[in-house]
């Protein structure tokens, strides 16, 4: 199998990237000023072009996004410079390795959870997001849902039980919701909107 960071930088070469908006998802919008999530430093991880990380810096976070992809982050660079946003964009393996400026009072994914086949590698992934946030952080996370047929090609999907199961050692769930993930197709995937606090586990 191509490792990951290869298929998304393939898949960015070619312009097929269905999940790049150009704009910052309406859930992340939505959760952020309903909550309210309040402006602190801020982490979103497969950040792509940067649109989300981007609206987060404009709501006055100290934003740091990381992909895997060199070419998103590359444009991301790009969107920043032009808009005079400041926003620091990183090329990282966010499952293999450390983020520089650690502890994050926010952390967002979009679709990075499910991106995971096994539920090994998604405890990691948020063992590894427990790691990067201080105490009683919140991480937002935007997960394809089961309850739908799996579309081909299609995000992987996760049932609600697949989440908590992973999740609920190591963080309080304050929202799980149904929903969909933005998108500029009229079909857009089903997903669960999910708001996570760390647990005080100490």
């Amino acid at each position: 199998m191509m490792p990951q960071e290869n298929r998304f930088e393939e898949r960015y070469a070619k312009g097929d990237t269905p999940w790049d908006l150009g704009r910052a998802d309406a859930n992340l919008v939505e959760m952020v000023e309903k909550m309210p999530v309040k402006s602190c430093r801020a982490l979103d991880i497969g950040c792509g072009t940067g649109d989300n990380s981007l609206w987060l810096a404009r709501k006055a976070f100290q934003v740091t996004g990381v992909d895997v992809s060199a070419r998103a982050i590359k444009e991301a660079r790009s969107k920043a410079q032009q808009d005079s946003v400041e926003c620091r964009f990183l090329v990282a393996d966010f499952l293999k390795q450390q983020v520089d400026g650690a502890p994050f009072g926010f952390v967002f994914d979009r679709g990075c959870f499910h991106s995971f086949d096994s539920a090994e590698e998604r405890r990691l992934f948020a063992e590894n997001v427990g790691a990067h946030l201080g105490k009683g952080g919140l991480w937002l996370s935007l997960i394809a849902s089961a309850d739908a047929p799996q579309r081909d090609p299609g995000p992987p999907r996760l049932s609600a039980a697949e989440i908590v199961f992973v999740i609920e050692p190591l963080f309080e769930i304050r929202s799980l919701v149904s929903g969909h993930l933005d998108s500029n197709r009229p079909d857009p995937v089903r997903c669960w909107v999910c708001m996570m606090k760390k647990r005080a586990l100490d």
